[in-house]
């Protein structure tokens, strides 16, 4: 399912129309990417939870030249499903 096939299934299920739908994806996406650049935590209940997560500097090997590269420290963003949609995946 790509951004416009899940538009058109929100707009479906919620009734409204489509702009509508894609407006509210949109500003869900917004509010939860400005939540993890802020380092803040998002839960949602049911569904899973979004967080920042660091990693550390490390060497690595090119695999091509078999050379020992750094690679430098970088945030990351996590997703933790929740208990709800891991059993409704299983």
């Amino acid at each position: 399912m790509n951004k416009a096939d899940l538009i058109n299934a929100i707009a479906a299920e919620a009734g409204v129309s489509k702009a509508e739908a894609k407006k509210a994806l949109d500003a869900v996406i917004s509010n939860i990417s400005n939540a993890l650049a802020a380092g803040d935590k998002v839960a949602l209940v049911g569904f899973g939870t979004f967080s920042v997560s660091e990693r550390g500097a490390r060497e690595g090997i090119n695999p091509a030249t078999k050379q020992k590269i750094s690679i430098p420290a970088k945030k990351v963003a996590k997703f933790k499903a929740g208990a709800e949609l891991a059993a409704k995946i299983k």
